[in-house]
């Protein structure tokens, strides 16, 4: 969780950008009001839409709310891996309302987490997150919807599962944080990535190796705010406004212009989440 450290001071515009991925529940955000605030923040510094992304029942109904609120919020619905003990029945059914909602553009976040088994009370253990996984997958499919994926040390498991059971038309690797060798096999399959904060930091050597060899019509920015504060303000709140401070960084990676590479990953998050409303 982010520390007392101050919020980091806005950074130079950078047009036109989406957050592919952020929490504005967690960042502080609870009524039409606070939700405006947030988004105006971002729309500030030229980050004109975000995606809000669910990993429990409360968080996975806020998000809709927040979607139908304010026209520049997209929600994205699911229990996250590590919750995936609690996708029961009436967990099921509720997921697949609120997933159908033609604001919700992505059916996520779900995956594999084997970092948190045995470190966190009442986590999932790694049968039930497959068995989840798998239901979120076959519920993608169903609506049409792209997957949103998160992945934590589960890189092999991870791609054996999407391939034993198929997987959707459009596959998002949110906040990818493997190297290259799983980058390329991502890449092959036609999979999304999507960068946070992370790809800033100066020891995440192996990820700045994986950041250069995405093409361009197969890579997404994110903030995952309130987590992942791009450097140099790591610890300290994020929120949607900070994108930027990524995307150039990224740039820096990839050897492009900033102002491009935020025209790209537009482009891209507007056709792989259906922007078109």
């Amino acid at each position: 969780m982010p520390s007392n450290r101050p919020a980091p001071e806005p950074p130079e515009p950078l047009s036109p950008l989406v957050d592919a991925h952020t929490h504005i529940d967690a960042c502080g955000a609870t009524d039409p009001e606070s939700v405006a605030a947030l988004v105006d923040r971002a729309a500030a510094v030229g980050v004109g839409r975000v995606v809000t992304v669910a990993d429990d029942l409360e968080a996975a109904r806020f998000a809709v709310r927040a979607a139908h609120w304010d026209q520049r919020v997209f929600a994205a619905v699911a229990l996250h891996p590590t919750r995936a003990n609690a996708l029961d029945d009436a967990a099921k059914a509720e997921l697949e309302k609120l997933a159908a909602d033609p604001r919700v553009v992505a059916v996520g976040e779900t995956g594999l987490d084997y970092y948190w088994p045995g470190r966190l009370d009442g986590c999932a253990e790694i049968e039930d997150q497959v068995e989840g996984f798998r239901w979120h997958i076959d519920l993608a499919k169903r609506l049409g919807k792209p997957l949103m994926i998160h992945n934590r040390e589960a890189d092999h498991d991870l791609l054996a599962v999407l391939l034993d059971e198929g997987a959707p038309d459009t596959v998002i690797f949110h906040c990818f944080s493997s190297d290259a060798n799983m980058a390329s096999a991502c890449v092959a399959e036609g999979y999304v990535l999507s960068f946070s904060g992370t790809v800033s930091f100066k020891n995440a050597r192996e990820l700045h190796e994986a950041a250069k060899l995405v093409p361009d019509e197969q890579i997404l920015v994110e903030t995952d705010a309130p987590y992942l504060t791009p450097h140099p303000f790591r610890g300290a709140p994020n929120e949607s406004y900070c994108l930027p401070y990524t995307v150039r960084a990224l740039a820096r990676l990839r050897e492009q212009d900033p102002a491009e590479l935020a025209k790209i990953t537009t482009a891209n998050a507007t056709r792989v989440y259906g922007m078109y409303f």
